[in-house]
Protein backbone atom coordinates (compact mmCIF):
# COMPACT_ATOMS: atom_id res chain seq x y z
CA UNK A 1 0.00 0.00 0.00
CA UNK A 2 1.42 3.47 -0.89
CA UNK A 3 2.51 5.55 2.08
CA UNK A 4 0.01 8.30 1.30
CA UNK A 5 -2.84 5.78 1.66
CA UNK A 6 -1.62 5.02 5.18
CA UNK A 7 -1.92 8.69 6.08
CA UNK A 8 -5.30 9.99 7.42
CA UNK A 9 -5.26 12.90 4.94
CA UNK A 10 -4.81 10.56 1.99
CA UNK A 11 -7.46 8.20 3.29
CA UNK A 12 -9.93 11.06 3.77
CA UNK A 13 -9.23 12.32 0.24
CA UNK A 14 -9.82 8.87 -1.25
CA UNK A 15 -13.10 8.48 0.66
CA UNK A 16 -14.39 11.83 -0.59
CA UNK A 17 -13.39 11.13 -4.20
CA UNK A 18 -14.87 7.62 -4.20
CA UNK A 19 -18.06 8.91 -2.56
CA UNK A 20 -18.42 11.58 -5.25
CA UNK A 21 -17.96 8.98 -8.01
CA UNK A 22 -20.59 6.76 -6.40
CA UNK A 23 -23.09 9.62 -6.01
CA UNK A 24 -22.46 11.04 -9.47
CA UNK A 25 -22.14 7.89 -11.54
CA UNK A 26 -22.85 4.85 -9.35
CA UNK A 27 -26.35 5.69 -8.13
CA UNK A 28 -27.75 6.35 -11.67
CA UNK A 29 -26.49 2.89 -12.67
CA UNK A 30 -28.57 1.11 -10.01
CA UNK A 31 -32.09 1.59 -11.50
CA UNK A 32 -31.27 -0.25 -14.77
CA UNK A 33 -29.90 -3.15 -12.73
CA UNK A 34 -33.22 -3.25 -10.88
CA UNK A 35 -35.20 -3.05 -14.10
CA UNK A 36 -36.48 0.52 -13.71
CA UNK A 37 -35.80 3.72 -15.62
CA UNK A 38 -32.65 5.61 -14.66
CA UNK A 39 -32.43 9.31 -13.87
CA UNK A 40 -29.47 11.58 -13.08
CA UNK A 41 -28.94 12.65 -9.50
CA UNK A 42 -29.94 16.35 -9.17
CA UNK A 43 -27.05 18.64 -8.32
CA UNK A 44 -28.71 19.83 -5.11
CA UNK A 45 -29.13 16.22 -3.92
CA UNK A 46 -25.52 15.37 -4.81
CA UNK A 47 -24.35 18.43 -2.88
CA UNK A 48 -26.33 17.36 0.20
CA UNK A 49 -24.85 13.87 0.02
CA UNK A 50 -21.31 15.20 -0.33
CA UNK A 51 -21.73 17.65 2.56
CA UNK A 52 -22.97 14.79 4.75
CA UNK A 53 -20.03 12.61 3.67
CA UNK A 54 -17.51 15.40 4.34
CA UNK A 55 -18.94 15.95 7.81
CA UNK A 56 -18.67 12.21 8.46
CA UNK A 57 -15.04 12.17 7.29
CA UNK A 58 -14.19 15.12 9.55
CA UNK A 59 -15.83 13.38 12.48
CA UNK A 60 -13.78 10.28 11.74
CA UNK A 61 -10.39 12.04 11.46
CA UNK A 62 -11.07 14.17 14.56
CA UNK A 63 -12.29 11.27 16.65
CA UNK A 64 -8.74 10.32 17.59
CA UNK A 65 -6.17 12.89 18.78
CA UNK A 66 -3.24 11.24 17.02
CA UNK A 67 -5.20 10.79 13.79
CA UNK A 68 -6.34 14.42 13.91
CA UNK A 69 -2.78 15.63 14.41
CA UNK A 70 -1.52 13.62 11.45
CA UNK A 71 -4.45 14.74 9.30
CA UNK A 72 -3.55 18.41 9.88
CA UNK A 73 0.16 17.96 9.16
CA UNK A 74 0.02 18.34 5.34
CA UNK A 75 -2.27 21.35 5.65
CA UNK A 76 -0.03 23.07 8.19
CA UNK A 77 3.12 22.33 6.18
CA UNK A 78 1.55 23.72 3.03
CA UNK A 79 0.58 26.90 4.85
CA UNK A 80 3.88 27.65 6.63
CA UNK A 81 6.86 25.67 5.24
CA UNK A 82 9.26 27.70 3.09
CA UNK A 83 9.91 24.78 0.73
CA UNK A 84 6.21 24.76 -0.22
CA UNK A 85 5.99 28.38 -1.29
CA UNK A 86 5.29 27.46 -4.92
CA UNK A 87 2.50 25.06 -3.95
CA UNK A 88 1.08 27.65 -1.54
CA UNK A 89 1.12 30.37 -4.20
CA UNK A 90 -0.46 28.03 -6.75
CA UNK A 91 -3.31 27.22 -4.34
CA UNK A 92 -3.85 30.89 -3.57
CA UNK A 93 -4.38 31.46 -7.29
CA UNK A 94 -6.16 28.23 -8.22
CA UNK A 95 -8.79 28.18 -5.44
CA UNK A 96 -10.19 31.70 -6.13
CA UNK A 97 -10.16 30.93 -9.88
CA UNK A 98 -12.08 27.71 -9.28
CA UNK A 99 -14.67 29.50 -7.12
CA UNK A 100 -14.98 32.25 -9.75
CA UNK A 101 -15.46 29.70 -12.54
CA UNK A 102 -18.12 27.76 -10.63
CA UNK A 103 -19.94 31.00 -9.80
CA UNK A 104 -19.82 32.18 -13.42
CA UNK A 105 -20.97 28.79 -14.68
CA UNK A 106 -24.09 29.00 -12.51
CA UNK A 107 -25.08 32.55 -13.44
CA UNK A 108 -23.97 32.85 -17.07
CA UNK A 109 -26.78 33.26 -19.65
CA UNK A 110 -27.67 30.07 -21.43
CA UNK A 111 -27.67 29.91 -25.23
CA UNK A 112 -29.99 26.92 -25.20
CA UNK A 113 -33.51 27.31 -26.47
CA UNK A 114 -35.96 28.09 -23.67
CA UNK A 115 -37.85 25.04 -22.44
CA UNK A 116 -41.36 24.68 -23.75
CA UNK A 117 -43.88 25.43 -21.07
CA UNK A 118 -45.86 22.42 -19.94
CA UNK A 119 -49.53 22.71 -20.67
CA UNK A 120 -51.51 22.62 -17.46
CA UNK A 121 -54.73 21.39 -19.05
CA UNK A 122 -54.74 18.40 -21.40
CA UNK A 123 -56.65 18.44 -24.67
CA UNK A 124 -59.30 15.70 -24.65
CA UNK A 125 -59.36 13.03 -27.34
CA UNK A 126 -62.43 12.59 -29.52
CA UNK A 127 -62.70 8.92 -28.55
CA UNK A 128 -61.16 6.42 -26.15
CA UNK A 129 -61.25 2.70 -25.57
CA UNK A 130 -62.80 1.58 -22.30
CA UNK A 131 -62.10 -2.04 -21.43
CA UNK A 132 -61.60 -2.84 -25.09
CA UNK A 133 -64.71 -1.01 -26.33
CA UNK A 134 -64.52 2.21 -28.34
CA UNK A 135 -66.25 5.15 -26.68
CA UNK A 136 -66.96 8.41 -28.52
CA UNK A 137 -66.46 11.36 -26.18
CA UNK A 138 -67.71 14.11 -28.48
CA UNK A 139 -71.36 14.70 -27.65
CA UNK A 140 -71.39 12.00 -24.95
CA UNK A 141 -73.56 12.72 -21.92
CA UNK A 142 -73.78 10.87 -18.62
CA UNK A 143 -76.21 8.00 -19.40
CA UNK A 144 -77.16 7.57 -15.73
CA UNK A 145 -78.85 10.98 -15.65
CA UNK A 146 -81.52 9.61 -17.96
CA UNK A 147 -82.00 6.24 -16.26
CA UNK A 148 -82.87 5.15 -12.75
CA UNK A 149 -82.90 7.34 -9.66
CA UNK A 150 -80.46 10.27 -9.43
CA UNK A 151 -80.44 9.81 -5.66
CA UNK A 152 -79.47 6.14 -6.05
CA UNK A 153 -76.68 7.06 -8.47
CA UNK A 154 -75.51 9.73 -6.03
CA UNK A 155 -75.33 7.20 -3.19
CA UNK A 156 -73.46 4.73 -5.40
CA UNK A 157 -71.03 7.46 -6.44
CA UNK A 158 -70.56 8.42 -2.80
CA UNK A 159 -69.63 4.84 -1.97
CA UNK A 160 -67.16 4.70 -4.85
CA UNK A 161 -65.61 8.03 -3.87
CA UNK A 162 -65.12 7.19 -0.20
CA UNK A 163 -63.72 3.76 -1.02
CA UNK A 164 -61.29 4.92 -3.69
CA UNK A 165 -60.81 8.70 -3.91
CA UNK A 166 -60.98 9.99 -0.33
CA UNK A 167 -57.32 9.45 0.56
CA UNK A 168 -56.12 11.83 -2.14
CA UNK A 169 -58.97 14.24 -2.88
CA UNK A 170 -60.17 14.55 0.70
CA UNK A 171 -63.44 14.38 2.60
CA UNK A 172 -64.28 17.91 1.50
CA UNK A 173 -63.42 17.17 -2.16
CA UNK A 174 -60.84 19.96 -2.01
CA UNK A 175 -57.70 17.95 -2.80
CA UNK A 176 -56.73 17.79 0.86
CA UNK A 177 -56.72 14.05 1.48
CA UNK A 178 -54.34 12.24 3.80
CA UNK A 179 -51.98 11.34 0.94
CA UNK A 180 -52.19 14.74 -0.76
CA UNK A 181 -49.02 16.26 0.81
CA UNK A 182 -46.96 13.53 -0.82
CA UNK A 183 -48.00 14.44 -4.38
CA UNK A 184 -46.70 17.10 -6.74
CA UNK A 185 -48.87 18.24 -8.45
CA UNK A 186 -51.45 18.02 -5.70
CA UNK A 187 -54.72 16.13 -6.23
CA UNK A 188 -57.42 18.16 -7.96
CA UNK A 189 -59.61 20.44 -5.88
CA UNK A 190 -63.14 19.71 -7.09
CA UNK A 191 -64.53 22.62 -5.11
CA UNK A 192 -62.59 25.08 -7.25
CA UNK A 193 -64.80 26.64 -9.93
CA UNK A 194 -61.88 26.30 -12.34
CA UNK A 195 -61.93 22.50 -12.34
CA UNK A 196 -64.90 20.21 -13.00
CA UNK A 197 -67.32 23.17 -13.27
CA UNK A 198 -65.58 24.02 -16.56
CA UNK A 199 -65.77 20.48 -17.96
CA UNK A 200 -68.24 18.18 -19.62
CA UNK A 201 -68.93 14.92 -17.84
CA UNK A 202 -67.39 12.97 -20.73
CA UNK A 203 -64.10 14.82 -20.15
CA UNK A 204 -64.21 13.90 -16.46
CA UNK A 205 -65.00 10.29 -17.41
CA UNK A 206 -61.90 10.19 -19.62
CA UNK A 207 -59.66 11.62 -16.90
CA UNK A 208 -60.94 9.18 -14.27
CA UNK A 209 -60.87 6.15 -16.55
CA UNK A 210 -57.39 6.71 -17.99
CA UNK A 211 -55.70 8.47 -15.05
CA UNK A 212 -52.19 9.88 -15.23
CA UNK A 213 -50.86 7.25 -17.68
CA UNK A 214 -53.64 8.18 -20.13
CA UNK A 215 -52.61 11.81 -20.48
CA UNK A 216 -51.38 12.83 -23.94
CA UNK A 217 -47.65 13.05 -24.61
CA UNK A 218 -48.00 16.63 -25.80
CA UNK A 219 -47.31 19.01 -22.95
CA UNK A 220 -45.70 16.38 -20.71
CA UNK A 221 -44.35 15.54 -18.27
CA UNK A 222 -47.61 15.60 -16.37
CA UNK A 223 -46.36 13.84 -13.20
CA UNK A 224 -49.92 12.84 -12.32
CA UNK A 225 -50.32 10.06 -9.76
CA UNK A 226 -53.93 9.40 -10.80
CA UNK A 227 -54.47 5.63 -11.22
CA UNK A 228 -56.06 4.08 -14.31
CA UNK A 229 -59.46 3.58 -12.70
CA UNK A 230 -60.93 1.59 -15.60
CA UNK A 231 -58.81 -1.28 -14.23
CA UNK A 232 -60.79 -1.17 -10.98
CA UNK A 233 -64.17 0.49 -11.63
CA UNK A 234 -66.99 -0.33 -14.00
CA UNK A 235 -68.39 2.22 -16.44
CA UNK A 236 -71.47 2.78 -14.26
CA UNK A 237 -69.33 3.27 -11.16
CA UNK A 238 -67.35 6.00 -12.89
CA UNK A 239 -70.50 7.74 -14.14
CA UNK A 240 -71.96 7.44 -10.60
CA UNK A 241 -68.94 9.02 -8.93
CA UNK A 242 -69.10 11.84 -11.49
CA UNK A 243 -72.69 12.52 -10.44
CA UNK A 244 -71.54 12.52 -6.81
CA UNK A 245 -68.75 15.02 -7.55
CA UNK A 246 -71.07 17.51 -9.21
CA UNK A 247 -73.91 17.13 -6.71
CA UNK A 248 -71.62 17.31 -3.69
CA UNK A 249 -69.74 20.42 -4.87
CA UNK A 250 -72.85 22.17 -6.19
CA UNK A 251 -71.31 22.58 -9.64
CA UNK A 252 -73.16 22.05 -12.91
CA UNK A 253 -71.30 20.25 -15.69
CA UNK A 254 -70.84 22.02 -18.99
CA UNK A 255 -73.14 20.91 -21.76
CA UNK A 256 -72.14 20.20 -25.33
CA UNK A 257 -74.26 23.16 -26.42
CA UNK A 258 -72.00 25.41 -24.34
CA UNK A 259 -68.91 23.75 -25.74
CA UNK A 260 -70.12 24.24 -29.31
CA UNK A 261 -71.00 27.87 -28.68
CA UNK A 262 -67.54 28.61 -27.29
CA UNK A 263 -65.69 26.61 -29.91
CA UNK A 264 -64.02 23.93 -27.78
CA UNK A 265 -63.86 21.85 -24.64
CA UNK A 266 -63.22 23.57 -21.35
CA UNK A 267 -59.90 23.22 -19.60
CA UNK A 268 -59.32 21.03 -16.58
Amino acid sequence: MPNWLRHPFGQAAVIVVVAWLVVKFGIPLLPPLLGVESAPVPGSVALQYMLTICVGVLLWVSGNEERWRRFKEPIQRTMVDRDRRILRASLLVAVPLLVAFLTYDRVRPSLNAPPSFRAIHPAPPSQITFRGQTMELNGLVNPLRATGSLEAHYEEGKRVYYENCLACHGDALNGGGHYAPGFNPAPLNFQDVGTIAQLTESFVFWRIAKGGPGLPNEGGPWNSAMPVWENFLTEDEIWSVIIFLYEQTGHTPRTWEEVGAEGGEGEG
